[in-house]
């Protein structure tokens, strides 16, 4: 007898409208029914939800952490962070690394591989990994430690450990190339020399490039994007600002169809116009929204923990490097949600196209983000304000039920 799980009296929000006081009909983990009533039955495996707003699971595609868990902590970091990610409306998650040494990076490749070999009940799907490179520019590197940054040119021709280096840029392309599919995206930033040529060597090994942490100009962010970029990291952040008479990458970017945005939207990072101008400008299937959350996510301001091994303190908007330098955000997916359809104006059909529809489809997450019959049953019940009530994956509740 399958496993039959019916979530009644929502307003239930699919791709192109909302469903009000509806009910989903869930089977052996997938959605097989969306009802435009709410279903008169009661027992085993009915939850009245009357009242609250039932959305796709939240996919973020860059985070590095949550609660004071970062995930180049150590080998069980990114299955305590997959189990905290529920708690705000999370199904599915990008482990997010920034620059750092190869034995590092192959530390977090094999528990992202863990994760996804065995996933745990209760838990956030773990996505393969996004990687904040060591191939960034110095000039934007923001919170990407400097001595851990390479020359792709250096890296692509092999060439041997540099004097009071620790490593190589062919070090860190060596765990690259051996991650398989446990690597998704890697950041990268075009200027640099060579660049061009390991945007084609990481394209042709199935990896998503996002340009960011770049100083590129507009002419060189269109060549990357012809080169096979398909992503950009938090646009806006960490590259030269939008201008009229010098676009850069941010123009080049908004621009292109075939690229798909990256934003903050903790409210902080980018400013709510701006927000609503990227959003106007590539539409809504054309951006993801994001937390680019550390471990100060969740956290009281005040509160140390670390990024990448260097210590952050939480504060209002976000978190900091001890020099003052914005280390990450401290927004979760639920707040991001908020302040979509709040400061930012968006309704909720489109909220929840940034926050889960057009992450999972730029990720290929087939059956993802969407609520719909067939699809998998990742699934958030919000209350009326936003805040998360109950969380589900592959119909399993993961928090609240």
């Amino acid at each position: 007898m399958a496993n039959r799980r019916i979530l009644s009296g929502a307003d239930i929000v699919l791709p192109d409208r909302v469903v009000s006081a509806g009910s989903v009909v869930i089977e052996d983990g997938r959605v097989v029914d969306v009802s435009s009533r709410a279903l008169p039955v009661s027992g085993i495996g009915w939850l009245d939800v009357t009242g609250a707003v039932i959305v796709p699971g939240f996919v973020d595609v860059h985070v590095h952490g949550v609660e004071g868990a970062d995930c180049q902590d150590g080998p069980a970091a990114v299955s305590t962070i997959a189990r905290r990610m529920p708690t705000y409306g999370v199904t599915a998650f990008a482990p997010t690394t920034v620059a750092c040494a190869p034995d590092e990076l192959q530390m977090v490749v094999q528990a992202v591989r863990a994760c996804r070999e065995t996933p745990e009940p209760g838990s956030a799907r773990v996505l393969p990994a996004h990687l904040e490179s060591n191939f960034v520019s110095r000039e934007y590197k923001g919170a990407q430690p400097a001595a851990c940054l390479r020359s792709p040119a250096a890296a692509l021709a092999g060439a041997p450990v540099v004097a009071g280096d620790a490593f190589s840029g062919a070090d860190i392309l060596r765990v690259i190339d051996a991650a398989g599919p446990d690597i998704g995206i890697v950041t990268l930033a075009p200027e640099l020399d060579e660049a061009m040529a390991l945007i084609a060597r990481l394209v042709a090994s199935g990896r998503i490039v996002s340009l960011g942490h770049s100083g590129a100009t507009f002419d060189v962010g269109l060549a990357a994007i012809r080169a096979g970029a398909r992503q950009a990291t938090h646009l806006f952040n960490r590259m030269p600002p939008l201008g009229h008479r010098e676009p850069g990458l941010a123009g080049a970017v908004l621009q292109s169809p075939d690229v798909a945005a990256e934003l903050v939207c903790d409210g902080y990072h980018v400013h709510p116009g701006m927000l609503r101008t990227a959003i106007a400008a590539k539409g809504v299937d054309r951006v993801l929204a994001i937390t680019d959350g550390s471990a100060g996510a969740g956290l009281r301001p005040g509160t140390v923990t670390k990024l990448g091994g260097r210590e952050i303190t939480v504060r209002e908007h976000g978190a900091f490097l001890a020099d003052n330098t914005l280390a990450g955000s401290t927004a979760t997916m639920d707040r991001v949600f908020r302040v979509l359809t709040g400061v930012v104006g968006l309704g909720i059909v489109d909220a929840a196209q940034l926050c889960s529809t057009t992450p999972a489809r730029e990720l290929g997450l087939t059956g993802l983000g969407v609520i719909a019959p067939g699809a998998i049953a990742d699934l958030v019940v919000l209350t009326p304000q936003f805040t998360v009530r109950q969380t589900f994956v592959a119909g399993e509740p993961c928090l609240g039920a």
